[in-house]
């Protein structure tokens, strides 16, 4: 079978669980070979693969069949132009965040102190930690795995020496320290508890769900966060979050009830409010 006929015949086979099904095999394949990236499979198109290669492919070809997130299959995702580290038991990283770190490192600089609620796989904490080169970021998660991932992820990354994991039911951890930040940032679980069985079996069935339910509406860790986070904030500080496509006027609403100022929202590439923001005044 040529590098042709294999992505011809297994891009059809995927139609029905992704949207990019050629993409899929593409990326399958790549590995297969040894890691080459595209570039090769594009100009080698009619290559004959050898039977190891192909015997390689349709194993990984098989778990994504079943719906197993590619991420998971290759054990890693590319998140603000950083190879991030990934396996079940943590969200894979999405270019939905992308605009929150974005508008991030337009707002700081210098010598801040950090802390992100709900590690995942270090993808805000690590890209923060890096693309702020002086910051220092205190990552806290309720479950064991993202810590450890997070940690990895910030060591392959060169910022481990800037970044703190500390499992903490949100705040819990740091209660009564004393610590205060100058940036409290949050990509919280909120899918509406009766929509997650609508998600893509990709994602219901393989990503934790505690990383995506968000309780009954959605909003329920905006609520806890945003009601605790003015103990560790520093006064001028900023609160920052991700938010669902059509959660930014609720969870706009929610700072301002806590009090919060110059709350402002940031839409991401496909002109969906994305990212809430509000200062400690």
């Amino acid at each position: 079978m040529t590098i042709r006929e294999l992505i011809t015949k297994y891009s059809a086979g995927l139609e029905d669980i992704s949207d990019t099904p050629r993409l899929d095999v593409e990326m399958l394949l790549s590995r297969a070979l040894g890691d080459v990236d595209r570039i090769y499979i594009h100009m080698n198109i009619d290559k004959e693969l050898e039977e190891d290669i192909q015997n390689k492919f349709t194993k990984m070809y098989d778990m994504r069949k079943d719906g197993r997130p590619i991420a998971y299959i290759l054990g890693n995702r590319e998140f603000m132009g950083l190879d991030f580290h990934v396996e079940e038991g943590v969200l894979i990283p999405r270019p939905d965040t992308e605009p929150l770190i974005e508008e991030l490192i337009e707002i700081f600089a210098g010598r801040i102190q950090i802390v992100d609620i709900g590690t995942g796989s270090g993808a805000i904490t690590v890209s923060l930690a890096k693309y702020l080169p002086e910051s220092r970021v205190l990552s806290l998660d309720i479950s064991d795995k993202p810590l450890e991932v997070g940690a990895r992820n910030a060591e392959a990354n060169g910022v481990a020496d800037r970044v703190q994991f500390l499992q903490s039911n949100m705040f819990s951890a740091i209660e009564n320290s004393g610590m205060v930040f100058d940036l409290i940032v949050s990509n919280p679980p909120y899918i509406r508890r009766e929509d997650i069985k609508g998600l893509q079996k990709q994602v219901k069935d393989f990503e934790p769900i505690l990383a995506l339910d968000g309780g009954t509406d959605g909003l329920d860790f905006y609520r806890d966060i945003t009601r605790e986070s003015k103990k560790y904030l520093k006064k001028g500080g900023i609160l920052a979050y991700e938010v669902g496509h059509d959660q930014a006027e609720e969870v706009s609403e929610i700072l301002k009830s806590n009090g919060y100022k110059k709350i402002y929202t940031k839409k991401d590439l496909s002109g969906i409010d994305r990212v809430v923001i509000g200062h400690n005044l």
